[in-house]
């Protein structure tokens, strides 16, 4: 099966909290939809943790889609990873412990594998195309840290 190059995405912030302080909140992914302007929702499968699998509803302004990933990195509290099936690319949450006390976290998307062509087809025909989609992914990316950033200091 053909596949298509995709950028990598980064998003980084410091937080003032421990890795260990925020860990529960990245690692809850149903949680995710509180903070990701693209999550609406999040079905958890299972216990949580390596191996654990979401279903999850998505949208960008009027467009809804369905996406299914699993959880496929999971080192408490440094590091999750999940991989989407249905594009084939990798979400990751980074936390780097800061010598202030703080923390450096991360959020990276990836396509190792590039991008599954489907998912290319569909981003051209319904999402304005592969360019403005990541656009919009990496700004949903930089706001959903801000938001965790503000849950988990308040």
């Amino acid at each position: 099966m053909t596949t298509i190059e995709a950028k990598t995405l980064e998003a980084t912030i410091d937080m003032a909290a421990t890795p260990e302080e925020i860990w529960p909140l990245v690692s809850d992914l149903p949680r995710m939809a509180s903070w990701s302007p693209q999550v609406v929702r999040s079905i958890q499968r299972g216990h949580g943790g390596l191996g654990a699998t979401t279903v999850n509803i998505n949208r960008s302004g009027w467009k809804v889609w369905p996406t299914r990933s699993k959880v496929i990195r999971f080192e408490p509290p440094r590091e999750l990873a999940f991989r989407v099936k249905d594009n084939k690319t990798i979400w990751s949450y980074a936390l780097e412990p800061l010598a202030d006390g703080g923390t450096r976290v991360v959020v990276r998307r990836e396509a190792p594998d590039g991008l599954a062509p489907i998912s290319v087809r569909l981003q051209d025909a319904v999402l304005g195309g592969v360019e403005k989609f990541d656009a919009e992914v990496l700004a949903g990316m930089k706001q959903t840290l801000e938001r965790l950033k503000a849950e988990v200091e308040a």
